[in-house]
Order: C-alpha cells, then structure tokens, then sequence
C-alpha cells in the first residue's frame, strides 16, 4: 500500500499561489511552466529510502493543459519488472491556491495536492494521505528533462523516498521556461 500511495506520488506536476510575484505575472509565468510539461515523457526512476530502497521502476506520462484554467493533467503509468501501476494526476488552480489528486485523492489510495509554489523551471507541491506528509519537486533544467524527487515527512526532517529522470519523447519544441 505504502509503494503504491508513494509511486502515486512521483507523478510531475504543480502547485500554488504566485509569492511576491503580481498576480498577472504569477498566472502567465505558472501557465508558461504548465505548457513546458505537456507531451510525452519516459524515463527511469528509484525507491531510495523505507521497505521497498532500491526498488527500481520506468515511468511513461502524457502532460496536458487546460484551455480554461491553470494547471494540468498527467496520465501513464509506472512499470516495475513485469507490473504495471497506472498513474494520473490532475492539478489546476482554485483562487490563490493549487489543489489536486493523484491517482483517486486521499479519499481513495492515492494522495492529495494541498498547495505548492511555481517558480521559472520547477513546481514544488504538498502532498497529503491522512497521516503522510510530504512535498514533490519537479525540476526541468532543459525543454527535454525532467527531475522529480519525492520525500516524506519524518519527523522534523523531509526524507527523498523517490527520484525519477524523464526525458520527452516527442520531438515537440515547447519553448524556454524563462525569458532569454
């Protein structure tokens, strides 16, 4: 139960209220990130901490977004040895705040989205399952990568439980995630 909510958990994707940013600025620049997410990503990924360290996994996603709102949708799957565990996340902007789910919610077996933040090339999200606290990082350092880490609360400390590198697949250009 616990691999599954965390593989749930890897999903990239998005998050929170624009900071010090103006709003207008904060919505073009957080829709401007959201858009460099859309189309295929594959790549490999690890358990690094808890029962199941070392396990190791592929993951394939289609990102979209919204023509209404901000945010986006994630659907694939993750892949460990002959299993297949399918994935989805929605995320999309309710007023100042991010909110979503992964695979089915908190409610269900996967994990909430309850607020995040996004800056020029990442999205920081919180995550939450009932008593399981943590945060999602993902990282584009390029049009074609993606890095997300996962980590759980324990304790005072945040813990990496899950890395996974993607690389796009498409060979659509979406653009530079910041001004050049």
């Amino acid at each position: 139960m616990m691999k599954r909510a965390l593989l749930a958990a890897l999903l990239p994707t998005a998050i929170a209220a624009a900071g010090s940013a103006a709003p207008a600025a904060a919505d073009e620049r957080d829709a401007r990130f959201f858009k460099s997410v859309e189309g295929e990503w594959s790549g490999p990924g690890e358990i690094v901490a808890g029962k199941y360290k070392g396990t190791k996994f592929v993951c394939r996603f289609t990102g979209a977004t919204p023509d209404d709102k901000v945010g986006m949708s994630l659907d694939g799957g993750c892949r460990v040895g002959m299993f297949t565990q399918k994935m989805s996340a929605v995320i999309e902007r309710r007023g100042r705040h991010y909110r979503g789910t992964f695979m089915d919610g908190a409610e269900g077996k996967g994990l909430d989205i309850v607020a995040g933040n996004v800056s020029d090339e990442k999205v920081i999200f919180s995550l939450n399952r009932k008593t399981l606290n943590g945060a999602m990082l993902a990282r584009l350092p390029d049009d074609d990568t993606m890095h997300v880490t996962v980590s759980v609360k324990v304790a005072d400390d945040m813990v990496p439980v899950i890395g996974v590198n993607l690389k796009r697949l498409d060979s659509r250009k979406v653009g530079a995630l910041r001004e050049r």
